[in-house]
């Protein structure tokens, strides 16, 4: 197939990209290089940096049968100060590559969010679970959702929403809105000194970026629908934290902050409906996601 990775120089889309290449995947990245790299973009796949507000031309050249729409604006603080900003890019931005999308016949598989989605959870959330954003991040994220589902309706086209949970993995940076795996490495790793917020009894849902690769991959010719893409497991910040201490072989105290307001303190999704309907389930540990992650710190 022929694909376009929105977001394909970053953490999550770098992988995508590397694994459509594997399978014989033609690859185009867009990608405007605000937060990703260009050396992440893997050798075969060819990048174009654009913004997704302004695709057209890149999908003139591409002519993509699929698209990967991974690129955001994936700060929850910035969609609070900024919300404006926060909807240009994951409102506008969607419905921009939506267009471009159905110009071309091509199918979108879009990166949504699951626990800025429902909110607070009483236990595995399953995609019909109320959905409670937050902040406005999960809720451009939602709006994304429905102008997909809105699309299929009215375009009879069958684009996917994958919510994901908290991805974690190789390739995620130790700064600006990495996620608390790649934050607590970083700092590991040198000298800093983790801190927890809160008394670290909130829990989420850890997915590796390995796990959800294949989602990504198993959504791609699927009907359409909206998927759960996590482990069904909670883990507690202080449970995280120990067992990044054992994947680096490294004790350190952390320092305990004041929590902070709005967090929620309970996330986890029910993967099931992805089971049955995707053939999809998480395969990795999370002692050997962390294992993996480490090793990768190390290597950088």
């Amino acid at each position: 197939m022929r694909v376009v990775v929105t977001g394909g120089a970053g953490f999550i889309g770098s992988h995508v990209a590397d694994r459509l290449l594997a399978r014989g995947d033609e690859v185009h990245v867009l990608d405007d290089l605000s937060k990703g790299t260009r050396d992440r973009v893997p050798d075969g796949a060819e990048l174009h940096v654009a913004d997704i507000r302004d695709p057209d031309a890149v999908f003139e050249a591409a002519r993509p049968e699929a698209v990967v729409h991974l690129a955001a604006q994936a700060d929850v603080r910035v969609s609070v100060e900024r919300p404006a900003d926060d909807a240009a890019v994951n409102v506008l931005g969607t419905v921009r590559i939506l267009e471009a999308a159905r110009r071309h016949g091509a199918q979108v598989v879009f990166a949504s969010t699951g626990g800025a989605i429902y909110g607070e959870c009483d236990g595995p959330a399953p995609e019909s679970a109320p959905r409670r954003p937050l902040a406005p991040y999960g809720t451009s994220k939602l709006c994304g959702e429905e102008y997909l589902s809105t699309w299929n309706r009215l375009h009879g086209t069958r684009h996917v929403s994958l919510r994901f949970g908290n991805v974690y993995g190789p390739r995620q940076e130790p700064h600006g809105e990495a996620g608390v795996v790649a934050i607590f490495m970083g700092l590991l790793r040198g000298d800093g000194t983790p801190r927890i917020y809160g008394d670290g009894a909130q829990t989420r849902d850890y997915v590796y970026v390995g796990d959800v690769v294949r989602a990504v991959v198993a959504a791609l010719g699927a009907d359409g629908g909206v998927y759960n893409v996590g482990t069904g497991v909670e883990t507690s910040v202080l449970e995280l934290y120990a067992a990044v201490e054992r994947a680096a072989g490294v004790e350190r105290a952390p320092v305990h902050e004041p929590a902070r307001a709005g967090e929620l303190q309970r996330s986890v999704l029910d993967v099931s409906l992805a089971a049955r309907e995707l053939g999809w389930r998480p395969e990795g540990t999370l002692a050997d996601g962390l294992d993996s992650t480490w090793r990768w710190m190390q290597e950088r």
